[in-house]
């Protein structure tokens, strides 16, 4: 029996609602701007606090502002309700791959967090409490869910099919999936909805119903561990609201790349000069960079600006190993928690995803809005998908996937999910 399951019933766009997820962001103002640009869009209902009209107002005292939106999305025809069907998607933009995806749910009871806790769905990156909260409190106001968690199919797994098929949903079938979606999607005519993003991206989207199509697909994609990509908080919330599913975008390997995931400190708890000193003290090397920071193409090495100056710093390595070398781990613990006494969920960091370039961050600094910015070099999906299977925990913040799955695409109405799904 799959994990992975239709939508009992889906609210699916018409157009102009699709958005950036809610934690896509560097800068609040960014969000607000959207909203005001784009009143349609699902960011005004995963964000109701960041709206013109709401701005002082906290999130939990704008949540009736977001039931109100999405009652008004749904009554003037943005949404269309679909019943029983998986979404099939994918992203297209010139001079990239095709990434391939589909919308479903998935079961709660699935995820797991350590070697010892059964399940399929493998979370294993540090959150924030409050962004989960936050989660909840929407889910159970709106009695929806806006945006998906994306789950990489790695297919690690012997499941119903026979164990060395090619095509059975056993440790293939993550590339089964991808072939899958790639042939459905082809054959799929016009697309219910399309939706360009920021970068220029086409997101499309078709529906499809019970049938042998549906069955072979949903086999597919709950065939091996879902690797959570995207979306940590909103699949913890999952689990602190007693959802018996949530919804998810399960994609493929071959879809998606890690992009750089940075740090601007906007306030230094020493100077520059003994910062360096303290990571020199701790077996770093330091040494200035000519020329314009730039995140560094392989890890090993970071860069620090500050004060108009670029650093490259080597941090010794840990005698932990693993996981506990990774760049963005060294950082958390040797840069922000030893050298400058910051807890990395301190106001004071801001973590900045790839859509943003070094010279963002650089100007950052520049203005006086920031004085320190941390550029790492991404992980890669092999590093990934390796540690997330070893079962051991990525540092948080450390991978921006690219491309993205949309907010505002696809929702799920929780009452006939929770109708549907067996009793725990």
């Amino acid at each position: 029996m799959t994990v992975v399951h239709p939508i009992t019933r889906a609210w699916v766009t018409t157009g102009g609602t699709g958005a950036q997820n809610y934690d896509e962001f560097a800068d609040d103002a960014e969000i607000t701007a959207i909203i005001r640009d784009n009143p349609a869009s699902a960011l005004a209902i995963e964000m109701p606090h960041r709206a013109p009209e709401s701005l002082g107002r906290s999130f939990t005292d704008a949540l009736p502002d977001a039931v109100t939106r999405l009652a008004q999305a749904r009554a003037d025809g943005s949404y269309t309700p679909a019943e029983q069907v998986v979404v099939l998607y994918r992203i297209t933009a010139p001079g990239e791959e095709p990434g391939y995806g589909m919308f479903a749910m998935v079961d709660t009871d699935q995820i797991s967090t350590s070697a010892d806790e059964p399940g399929l769905v493998i979370r294993n990156e540090d959150v924030f409490i409050a962004k989960v909260r936050e989660r909840v409190a929407l889910a159970e106001a709106t009695g929806h869910l806006l945006s998906p968690v994306l789950l990489l199919q790695t297919g690690n797994r012997a499941g119903g099919g026979e164990a060395g098929g090619d095509d059975g949903p056993g440790r293939n079938a993550g590339e089964a999936l991808h072939r899958a979606l790639a042939e459905a999607t082809d054959a799929a005519g016009a697309p219910a909805a399309t939706d360009i993003d920021q970068a220029g991206r086409t997101h499309a989207i078709w529906l499809l119903g019970p049938g042998p199509g549906q069955d072979e697909l949903l086999a597919l994609a709950g065939g091996g561990e879902l690797v959570v990509a995207d979306g940590n908080h909103r699949s913890l919330a999952a689990q602190i609201g007693e959802l018996p599913r949530f919804l998810a975008v399960i994609t493929t390997p071959a879809s998606v790349a890690i992009q750089p995931y940075n740090r601007l400190v906007s306030e230094l708890t020493s100077t520059p000069d003994e910062l360096l000193d303290r990571l020199r003290a701790a077996g770093a090397r330091v040494e200035p960079v000519p020329g314009p920071a730039a995140v560094p193409d392989s890890g090993g090495t970071i860069q620090l600006y500050a004060a108009g100056t670029t650093y490259a710093v080597t941090f010794p390595a840990g005698s932990g190993g693993g996981v506990e070398n990774l760049d963005h781990a060294l950082v958390e613990r040797v840069l922000l928690r030893d050298a400058l006494g910051l807890d990395p969920g301190d106001k004071r960091i801001t973590y900045v995803g790839g859509d943003y370039p070094a010279r963002w961050l650089v100007g950052e600094v520049d203005a006086g809005r920031a004085e320190l910015a941390v550029l790492i070099a991404p992980v890669t999906v092999q590093d990934f998908v390796a540690v997330n299977l070893a079962r051991q925990k990525m540092p948080r913040k450390s991978t921006w996937f690219t491309p993205k799955a949309r907010a505002g695409l696809v929702l799920a109405e929780l009452g006939r999910e929770a109708a549907e799904a067996p009793p725990g």
